[in-house]
């Protein structure tokens, strides 16, 4: 079998080692690690999950930085059939619990400046069996957590040799969790065959091959950094560069130092690197493409003339991969490009499912034409799943219109869902924070624009009858119970929210007045928020 038809994750791993050996795949810092090295460490951790009796279509969490020690347990968990769910390192509180329950994760795989996070809701993860600790494990925390921890360290005493498991390109790889818009996230199960269709998908794109080295700084628990920049190149014979976070002063150094050839990127990323020092060794960066979405026209324009390459966008998301896509030389500004249409059909509805005139603005709605390339639901949450796909089309949620020539352009988000930063942000989410607080009443939380691109999160508050609050502690309260990307920046305490007669919030209204006079302005007031 050819690597080429290999359509489980395990499997295309083992056989991309067996073909490449000891050629560098992996760079990270100063660390190098080959095909093989990567093939034989995540056969240690599969062994080490074996024995700690997890079996296929079990469910294990990661919340880990970027780190080559992620890659070992993604691949050591896709051999056996065990299914990854990735977790934002930024979350906490009540949301971790849920993504943690949720999914019926049996283990826990976590970076320990994470584990003190667990002690707040420790006694709510009824089906955790274990947790798995990458770094120093604090003892007085761990007294705290009801459940075993054991040390990362330990998976390498295990052997290198493959394990065996018949693991179908249909079985779950995956549970993505995004953002909840009207409830709690949903989980987005994704099968093997999704996987690395969608890494084949993107190298075809990309027009990449073994010579090309890809770059990314986007965290590994995110599908981009998973599918985009991981898997593409797998399938590709080439190599990926692996930097811990995103940071504009040392980015072209990165690009420098490794010989990469292409990136992924969000739209208020390219804006940051297009406000960078221009340098003398600009142009000859060696970047061919940059693959993403969301990136100002005049940036873009700006970029590519700067340092050489070609931006190519598209659209897609966790449920559906990439249905729309720019094609090398062939662009349209604004465009996120046309549909794939030898793997998607991509139509623009109105509100009752019927297909709009070219130019109107429509929801964009997707079906595959082949099997199991989207994910095959929501997990847990059959509901939802049945609504997502009603009348036999999966309802994005996002507006877009079209051309006479087929180019589609993305307009906006129909769900209320914000992004900050590359960051999905529900304000049910953040909302259901706020509204716990002794002091409020209710809230709304909505979008307004950014200065950098994308969301800043905003909130309207209603305090209870007779009570005060600063904004200050309000800030203080959420950035204890909610990710640090998710605090709303802007704070409006007003006496009600404007609501229909059936008593629904107009976040439309909010969104018109948007920031007033009387806003407060966490970054004006220097109040810093807490990672």
């Amino acid at each position: 079998m050819s690597g080429n038809e290999i359509n489980v994750v395990g499997k295309l791993i083992q056989e991309k080692a067996r073909i490449h050996k000891e050629r560098p795949f992996l760079y990270f810092k100063d660390e190098v690690f080959t095909y093989e090295q990567l093939d034989k460490g995540s056969n240690q951790f599969a062994h080490a999950f074996r024995a700690r009796g997890l079996k296929k279509d079990d469910k294990i969490s990661i919340m880990m930085m970027n780190h080559p020690y992620y890659l070992h347990t993604w691949f050591g968990s896709a051999k056996l059939g065990i299914v990854e769910v990735p977790i934002n390192t930024a979350y906490k509180g009540d949301l971790l619990r849920h993504l943690i329950n949720n999914s019926d994760s049996k283990l826990l795989v976590i970076d320990s400046a994470f584990l003190e996070r667990l002690v707040l809701i420790r006694d709510q993860l009824t089906k955790l069996q274990g947790i798995v600790c990458r770094g120093e494990i604090d003892q007085e925390i761990a007294k705290e957590i009801p459940v075993p921890i054991s040390p990362i360290e330990e998976f390498f005493d295990y052997p290198m040799d493959p394990v065996e498991e018949d693991v179908k390109p249909s079985d779950p790889a995956a549970i993505i969790y995004t953002s909840g818009t009207t409830g709690l996230s949903k989980g987005v199960v994704c099968p093997h065959n999704y996987y690395v269709h969608t890494g084949r998908l993107v190298a075809r794109l990309r027009d990449a091959n073994s010579k090309d080295l890809f770059y990314t700084f986007l965290p590994l628990f995110h599908i981009n950094a998973q599918l985009m920049t991981v898997l593409t190149a797998q399938v590709s014979d080439a190599r990926m560069a692996l930097a811990e976070r995103f940071s504009a002063s040392t980015f072209w150094d990165d690009i420098h130092k490794y010989g990469a050839t292409q990136f992924n990127y969000l739209g208020a990323v390219m804006t940051i690197l297009s406000k960078q020092p221009p340098r003398e060794d600009d142009a000859s960066c060696g970047i061919r493409y940059a693959f993403g979405a969301a990136c100002p026209p005049d940036v873009m324009q700006h970029l590519e003339k700067r340092f050489g390459f070609e931006c190519l966008e598209g659209f897609g998301m966790s449920e559906i991969g990439l249905a729309v896509h720019d094609a090398i030389g062939n662009r349209r500004t604004g465009s996120c490009g046309k549909v794939l249409d030898d793997l998607f059909e991509v139509k623009l509805f109105n509100d009752d499912d019927e297909e709009v005139a070219v130019g109107e603005i429509g929801e964009i709605v997707v079906r595959p034409k082949k099997p199991n390339i989207m994910m095959t639901g929501y997990y847990n949450m059959p509901e939802k799943t049945l609504e997502a796909f009603r009348n036999l089309w999966f309802h994005t949620g996002d507006y877009a219109k079209k051309d006479k020539d087929e180019f589609f352009y993305f307009v906006d988000r129909k769900k209320d869902a914000m992004r900050r930063r590359g960051e999905n942000i529900s304000s049910f989410e953040v909302e259901k924070v706020i509204n716990t607080h002794p002091k409020v009443l209710e809230s709304a939380v909505f979008a307004v624009p950014s200065e950098l691109g994308e969301d800043e999160v905003m909130a309207a508050v209603v305090l209870r009858p007779g009570e005060k609050l600063n904004p200050e502690e309000l800030v203080s309260f959420c950035n204890e119970r909610m990710a640090y990307f998710a605090v709303p920046r802007f704070l409006d305490f007003i006496p009600e929210l404007p609501k229909t007669p059936t008593n629904r919030i107009e976040k439309y209204r909010l969104r018109q007045q948007g920031i007033t006079a009387g806003t407060w302005d966490r970054e004006k007031a220097g109040i810093k928020i807490k990672r």
